[in-house]
C-alpha cells in the first residue's frame, strides 16, 4: 500500500506578520483573523484525509500552534530561507521517511477541498507531478513521487511566473505532469471580491 503524505504549509498567526498585502483594507489585526479563518477552514476540509498529515508552519512555536489547532496534529517547523527551500526541503525529509507520494498545499486557497487531495493523490498514480495552478500565476499544490531539485529552483517565488516557470522545469526534467483545476489565491485587496461575505465579518472582536 502506497504511504501517502500531505503536507500543510503556514503561518502562525501575528499581526502584523501575516497577508501583509491586505493590510492595507483590514488593518493589521483583521489581516490575522483572516489568516486564522483561512488556515482553520482548509484543515476542516483536509483533516479527512486517510494519509499522513503534517502541518508546516514559521513563525510561532510548537505549544503555540497546539494551542490554535489542535493537540492531535503533528507540527514541524519550515527549514529554509526561500519557500523554494522550504518547500524542497520538507518534502526531501517526507521521502526520506518512506512516503511514496507527497502533497503540499498551502492555506491560501478558500476553493480547496477534500476532493482536490484526493484527485491530486490519485494523479501521482501515472504522472511524476501534479500542479494544481491558481489565477494569480502560481500555484496551490504540488504533489510528486521523489524530490526534484529543479522544481524549486530558479523559480521568482512571489511572482505571477510561478506556475509557468515550473512546469518549464518540469519539462527540462522529463516529468509527466498532471494539472488540477484552477482556483483563486487569496492574497491581494483584488483578490477579495469573491470573499465578500467572510470580508464583512471581520473584526478584531472575533
Amino acid at each position: 500500500m502506497n504511504k501517502m503524505r500531505l503536507i500543510v504549509f503556514t503561518r502562525y498567526p501575528e499581526a502584523g506578520r501575516v497577508k501583509t498585502r491586505l493590510i492595507s483594507v483590514l488593518g493589521e489585526k483583521g489581516a490575522e483573523i483572516f489568516h486564522r479563518k483561512m488556515v482553520e477552514l482548509i484543515l476542516a476540509q483536509v483533516r479527512v484525509f486517510g494519509g499522513e498529515l503534517e502541518v508546516h508552519f514559521s513563525g510561532g512555536s510548537y505549544p503555540l500552534m497546539k494551542s490554535w489547532l489542535g493537540e492531535e496534529l503533528h507540527y514541524r517547523a519550515q527549514k529554509g530561507t526561500s519557500l523554494g527551500d522550504r518547500l524542497y526541503n520538507a518534502v526531501v525529509e517526507a521521502f526520506a521517511e518512506n512516503s511514496k507520494k507527497v502533497v503540499v498545499i498551502g492555506t491560501d486557497c478558500p476553493g480547496l477541498t477534500a476532493g482536490h487531495i484526493e484527485r491530486a493523490f490519485c494523479l501521482l498514480d501515472r504522472s511524476d507531478l501534479v500542479l494544481g495552478p491558481a489565477f494569480d500565476g502560481g500555484y496551490y499544490l504540488i504533489g510528486l513521487k521523489k524530490a526534484v531539485t529543479e522544481l524549486f529552483s530558479g523559480i521568482k517565488w512571489g511572482s505571477d511566473l510561478v506556475y509557468r516557470q515550473t512546469v518549464e522545469s518540469a519539462e527540462r526534467a522529463n516529468l509527466r505532469i498532471a494539472e488540477l483545476e484552477k482556483l483563486a489565491d487569496i492574497d491581494r485587496p483584488s483578490d477579495l471580491p469573491c470573499l465578500v461575505a467572510i470580508k464583512n465579518n471581520l473584526s478584531p472582536n472575533d
